[in-house]
C-alpha cells in the first residue's frame, strides 16, 4: 500500500512530524528554565519562601520536559543520513560545523549543570547552585542560537561558494554562515515566542488553580497567585514586543523571500497600486485564485511596504513550479497571528484587572488565561508551518530542491519507519505529557516536596549497583538536595 506513495513527500511528512512534536518541548524548557532562574534569584534575594516553593514545583515539570525534549530531537539527526543523505552531503560542509557546536557547547552546557540544578542546592551551596540554574537557562538559548543559525542559514544562504564538481556548498566566511540575513530576525521572534509560549503554560496553570479554589470557596495560596501574577506581567510586556518582532521579520522575509510573502498574503495576482491585505480566503492553486476573498483594500502596502499604494509583486510573477502550497501558509500564518493578538488581548485584560485590584478576582480573566494555556505552543507550530512549507520547493532556498536533496528510498521503507516513529512518539511521549499534566493538577504548596522526594526509590547517575538497603528505606537521606 505505501509503495504507491511519492517516498519524498513521506521523508518530509516524517521530519516534519519529529520536528514539531520536538520542538513543543524546547518551545517550553527554553522558557520555563530562564522562569527557574528567575525564581531561584528571588528566593535568594527575598527569603520569600513562595518563590523556593515555586522553584521546587516548576523544576519537577521542566526535568520531564527537558528529558522528552532530548530524546525526541535525536531521532531527528539520524534523518539526515537515512531520509534526506543527499542533503547531508551537499549542506554538510556548511551546517555540519553550527550543528556540531550546538551539541559541544550547549547541550553539554545544559547537561553538565542540569544535575546540580535539580539535585544539588544542599550539596554545592546556594551560591554554586544558582550559577548551575543560570548556567542551564544560558545552554537552552545557545542551542536555540545554533539551530536557528543553521535553520536561517537555509533561507537565507550566505558565506559559501558551490564546488562546480561535486555541487557541495563549501563555507567561505564564518561569520556571514552563521548570521546570515534573517538569523538576528528569526531568533529573536523564536526566543520571544518560548518566553510567551512558557508564560501562558504557567497561566494558564495558575488560572486553573485559582479557578478551582473559587469554586471551592478557598483562597488560593500565595505561590499561585505570584505565579499568575508573574504569568500575566510576562503576557502584557512581551506580546506586543512579540507582534512589533515578527512585523520586522516579515520585513526581512519580504527582502529576502519574497514568494513566501505573497503565499503568506495570498496574493495571486501583483498589485501595482497598493495591495490589500486579506483577512480570509480560500487559497486555490490550480485557478491562482483566491476564492471568497474578504480584505481591506492597501493595508498589506502599508504594513509591508510602509506607504499606501506601493506596489507589491504577485505570484503570477512566480513559475508555477517555483511556488510553495499557497493554502497551508495561507492559513498556518493566519493562525500564529491570530493567536498573537490574542495573547496581547489577555495581557492588557490582565493590567485593566490589576489596575481595579481584581488580578485575583477576576474569574472571566482566569478562564480566558486557561483557555489560551496551550495557545503559544499551537502558535510556534503554526509559526513553524509558515516558515518551512513557504521555503518550499526548497531546502536551500533557491539553490537546492526539496526533490534533489532526499536520499534514493523506496516509499515503502520511508512510511514504514514514518508508521512506527507516530505509534511510538504518541505512546512514550503521550505517557510523558499525561504525567506532567498532573503534576500541573495539583497547586504549589507550602513546602513543596523536593524533586528527591518524589523520585520513588534511589536516584543513580550511572550503572545498576542496588542502593544500600538503609538507602531503600529512606531515600531521602541519600537524597536530601533539589
Amino acid at each position: 500500500m505505501l509503495e504507491s506513495f511519492d517516498a519524498v513527500l513521506l521523508a518530509r511528512i516524517q521530519f516534519a512530524f519529529t520536528v514539531s512534536f520536538h520542538f513543543l518541548f524546547p518551545a517550553f524548557t527554553i522558557g520555563l528554565a530562564s522562569y527557574l532562574a528567575v525564581l531561584n534569584s528571588l528566593w535568594l534575594w527575598t527569603k520569600d519562601h513562595k518563590y523556593l516553593d515555586l522553584f521546587r514545583y516548576w523544576v519537577k515539570i521542566f526535568a520531564l520536559a527537558f528529558a522528552m525534549g532530548v530524546v525526541s530531537g535525536i531521532v531527528m539527526s539520524y534523518q539526515f543520513g537515512t531520509n534526506w543523505s543527499v542533503f547531508s552531503d551537499r549542506a554538510g560542509p556548511v551546517i555540519g560545523a553550527p550543528m556540531a557546536y550546538e551539541v559541544l557547547s550547549a547541550f553539554f552546557l545544559e547537561a553538565g549543570f542540569l544535575g546540580i540544578m535539580l539535585f544539588g542546592r544542599e550539596r554545592v551551596g546556594p551560591g554554586l547552585h544558582m550559577v548551575a540554574t543560570a548556567m542551564v537557562a544560558l545552554g537552552t538559548f545557545f542551542s536555540a542560537f545554533w539551530i536557528l543559525s543553521v535553520n536561517s542559514w537555509m533561507q537565507t544562504p550566505a558565506g559559501y561558494s558551490i564546488d562546480p564538481d561535486t555541487g557541495q556548498f563549501l563555507p567561505e566566511n564564518f561569520w556571514e554562515i552563521i548570521f546570515n540575513p534573517s538569523f538576528p530576525y528569526r531568533l529573536m521572534h523564536t526566543v520571544t515566542a518560548a518566553y510567551l509560549t512558557t508564560a501562558f503554560i504557567v497561566g494558564g496553570v495558575a488560572a486553573y488553580h485559582l479557578l478551582r479554589r473559587r469554586r471551592r470557596r478557598e483562597q488560593p495560596s500565595e505561590a499561585t497567585k505570584t505565579m499568575f501574577s508573574m504569568a500575566m506581567w510576562m503576557a502584557a510586556i512581551v506580546a506586543p514586543v512579540q507582534i512589533f518582532l515578527g512585523d520586522l521579520h516579515g520585513l526581512n522575509t519580504l527582502e529576502h523571500q519574497s514568494v513566501k510573502v505573497m503565499a503568506m498574503e495570498g496574493h495571486y495576482e501583483s498589485h501595482p497600486n497598493g495591495a490589500p491585505l486579506y483577512l480570509f480566503g480560500i487559497p486555490n492553486d490550480e485557478t491562482q485564485t483566491l476564492d471568497y476573498a474578504i480584505g481591506i483594500p492597501n493595508l498589506s502596502s502599508l504594513i509591508l511596504k510602509h506607504h499606501w499604494d506601493a506596489p507589491l509583486d504577485g505570484l503570477d510573477t512566480i513559475p508555477d513550479e517555483d511556488q510553495p502550497p499557497v493554502g497551508i501558509v495561507f492559513w498556518s500564518f493566519r493562525i500564529m497571528v491570530a493567536l498573537g493578538f490574542a495573547m496581547m488581548g489577555v495581557g492588557l485584560w490582565s493590567l485593566w484587572a490589576r489596575w481595579r485590584g481584581r488580578l485575583f478576582e477576576a474569574p472571566w480573566l482566569h478562564r480566558a488565561a486557561l483557555a489560551m494555556s496551550p495557545s503559544g505552543l499551537i502558535a510556534v507550530l503554526a509559526g513553524w508551518v509558515t516558515t518551512e512549507v513557504g521555503r518550499q520547493p526548497y531546502t536551500v532556498y533557491g539553490l537546492l530542491r526539496t526533490s534533489e536533496s532526499a536520499a534514493p528510498l523506496d516509499a515503502a521503507a520511508v512510511g514504514t519507519s514514518l508508521v512506527a516513529f507516530i505509534v511510538i512518539y504518541f505512546a512514550v511521549f503521550g505517557a510523558g505529557t499525561f504525567y506532567i499534566l498532573r503534576l500541573m493538577g495539583h497547586p504549589p504548596v507550602f513546602g513543596e516536596p523536593k524533586l528527591g522526594e518524589v523520585v520513588k526509590g534511589p536516584i543513580r547517575t550511572a550503572g545498576i549497583t542496588p542502593a544500600p538497603e538503609e538507602a531503600v528505606r529512606r531515600p531521602n537521606a541519600v537524597n536530601p538536595g533539589e
